[in-house]
């Protein structure tokens, strides 16, 4: 016993020398960066702390370490401006999620967390072993460039297993959304300020080169020659911004008919969220984003009037909450055409001039259908179309491959995204994805069905719509949305959500349950 002790005080010893000597090293360190003036050492350090500290908090607990996690991962862009795109800033992100994904699983083995069990997994798991092999492809120009690729196609897919397991009731359903919405209000929120007063605000002065061609853009509409800038908001590109407002329309939107139909708390701040998001969505000058904007919103009002809860006489409520966020919308695209009317004018010119049937300039047409056919048909000039050129080899993030390997970066100049599948991983990689995406999408659609008239329905209905426009429509156009991290990690993350609140609903049989009482249970708790 007493050998023990006074091993335990010996290794507390040499923990406590350790942690001082280290703590001595980081301070000479840090005092050499400030009497140089070496800022850039201070902000790393200062960012290498702040990440122990976070890895040790996803360690002890990993649903308050994704919420970490997901953070970092909406406002990472931001870090990566002000650094000049370090490498190793990029790939925090990954490190970040296999943090939680660790801790997760320990406690899945301690029993504290449950496993979901994908009806689709099969299918799914049959494009991830297309993946696997297509990583060793013998034409691909280098194994980085397969790793790479694997990882922006599949390593979010474990998400869906945190999904299911961070919501446990209709508390932390909620606390998720109301997460999701004020992250979303503050990015649209910096993107409106971008577009009014210019891009400075929170850009540096001189980003690194290659992030200036995604960040630093303008656009002329094609008749009356006026100049928009296009808003980056916290990411490196408006493509990126653009795409994520898409995003956070559909989930705020099904976050208020939610919240209208369960309790009373967060009702006026996500309804004031939806009405930033329409109006940067307005000034993000992408027109794809506008168009699904108001599909979205078409689309879900009338599918919240077809799920809401008739048989209960609440479906006033659905209707209140559709009535109010187009009332939202209307108020907050006219206050700020009013206020701003040259800004917002340049850009209600430029959606008229190139989406009217009537304009010369109309340009819907060939954007929909002549561009991403021709794509297709250009995909199979390719000489390696049948076997593909190795996964990875078109996706994003291979400019960073090229750099470590010092070579030429790869260029495939196919955009349409089942033709860029053709080229990277062969002839049968489309039919696969077909495959896998129907039966996610069918399944989810089969939950969807059976919590119609439950408080559950629009987030489930907006869930399963955000699904279908990834994987189907946005990737009709570009396989990019998908690859976009953000966009492919909310995909996986909000289907773990969505299985898992038939679960809830059975452990809660009411199917409205709204609270009586706004002041209980404040905070957020872990």
């Amino acid at each position: 016993m007493l050998n023990t002790r006074t091993s335990v005080l010996n290794n507390q010893s040499i923990v406590g020398l350790s942690v001082f000597i280290i703590g001595i090293c980081l301070a000479w360190q840090l005092g050499n960066s400030i009497s140089a003036r070496d800022l850039g050492t201070l902000e790393y350090t200062a960012l290498a702390f702040a990440a122990c500290v976070v890895a040790v908090a996803i360690l002890r607990n990993w649903r308050l370490g994704f919420y970490f996690f997901l953070v970092w991962l909406l406002f990472e862009d931001l870090v990566r401006k002000f650094l000049g795109n370090n490498i190793a800033i990029y790939f925090a992100k990954d490190v970040l999620a296999g943090l939680v994904y660790m801790s997760f699983l320990i406690d899945v083995r301690k029993g504290r967390a449950n496993l979901f069990r994908p009806p689709f997994f099969l299918f799914l798991m049959l494009f991830v072993w297309l993946g696997v092999l297509q990583v060793f492809n013998p034409n691909a120009p280098h194994i980085l460039y397969g790793l790479m690729g694997f990882k922006v196609y599949f390593y979010y897919i474990p998400l869906m297993f945190i999904g299911y397991a961070l919501i446990r009731n209709d508390e932390d359903l909620r606390k998720f959304l109301l997460v999701n919405c004020l992250l979303s209000g503050v990015i649209a929120m910096i993107g409106i300020i971008q577009a009014i007063f210019g891009r400075s605000f929170l850009n540096p002065a001189h980003l690194a080169p290659e992030l200036a061609e995604l960040g630093d853009l303008d656009k002329v509409t094609p008749l009356t020659q006026q100049v928009l800038s296009l808003p980056t908001s916290v990411f490196v590109s408006s493509g990126r911004f653009s795409l994520f407002m898409i995003l956070a329309a559909i989930l705020t939107m099904g976050s208020t008919g939610y919240v209208l139909l369960h309790t009373k708390r967060s009702r006026k701040l996500m309804f004031l969220v939806f009405g930033i998001v329409e109006v940067a969505t307005l000034f993000s000058g992408a027109r794809g984003a506008v168009v699904l904007g108001v599909m979205s919103v078409s689309v879900l009002s009338v599918g919240f009037l077809w799920g809401a809860p008739w048989r209960w006489q609440q479906a006033h409520r659905m209707v209140t909450a559709i009535r109010r966020s187009f009332i939202v919308a209307v108020l907050g695209l006219t206050a700020i055409i009013l206020i701003f009317p040259e800004q917002a004018g340049s850009r209600i010119a430029f959606y008229a001039e190139t989406l009217s049937p009537n304009s010369s300039a109309y340009q819907l047409g060939n954007r929909s259908w002549s561009y991403p056919i021709y794509n297709l048909e250009l995909a199979f000039t390719n000489p390696n179309w049948i076997l593909g050129n190795g996964i990875g080899t078109g996706s994003l993030g291979t400019q960073y491959i090229a750099r470590i390997l010092r070579t030429p970066l790869q260029t495939v100049n196919v955009e349409e995204g089942f033709g860029l599948l053709i080229v990277e991983m062969g002839i049968i990689a489309p039919f696969l994805w077909i495959l896998w995406s129907a039966a996610l999408l069918y399944y989810s659609w089969k939950v969807v069905r059976g919590l119609r008239e439950t408080r559950f329905f629009p987030i489930a209905f907006a869930i399963c719509w955000y699904s279908f426009v990834l994987l189907y429509v946005l990737t009709y156009g570009s396989l990019a949305s998908f690859q976009n991290y953000i966009s492919n990690m909310y995909l996986w993350l909000l289907i773990g959500v969505l299985f898992k609140l038939p679960i809830i609903l059975a452990a809660s049989p009411d199917p409205l349950i709204t609270s009586r009482n706004p002041r209980q249970r404040r905070g957020f708790s872990f």
